[in-house]
């Protein structure tokens, strides 16, 4: 089993930037594939970033060029560098532990508040 716990969340203004931490416990970190989500009021979770266990990293249409996922498995964190935040970047931000590969799990952090607001 894993846990995840975010940081690094918060109220940033637009243009501004933030990075997110992720830190992983309980597990092999190298075994999953870790990615990032996002749900902002009203609406559905979706997929922001992932990054595999051989750091092959993804992003969504809309945080490409602005987002880098990336994960050191010496800390077993995974981060979510934000740049040029916009308002509707605002969402509470989810960690996603991947271990299907391997026949392990799928888990799933607190989360973590980002608003950009002026």
């Amino acid at each position: 089993q894993v846990q995840l716990v975010e940081s690094g969340g918060g109220l940033v203004q637009p243009g501004g930037s933030l990075r997110l931490s992720c830190a992983a416990s309980g597990s092999d970190f190298r075994l999953y594939a870790m990615g990032w989500y996002r749900q902002a009021p009203g609406k559905q979770r979706e997929w922001v970033a992932t990054i595999t266990r051989g750091a092959i990293t993804n992003s969504a249409t809309s945080v490409k060029g602005r987002f880098t996922i990336s994960r050191d498995n010496a800390k077993n964190t995974v981060y979510l560098q934000m740049n040029s935040l916009k308002p509707e970047d605002t969402a509470v931000y989810y960690c996603n532990a991947d271990g299907t590969s391997f026949g392990l799990g799928t888990y799933w952090g607190q989360g973590t508040q980002v608003t950009v607001s002026s």
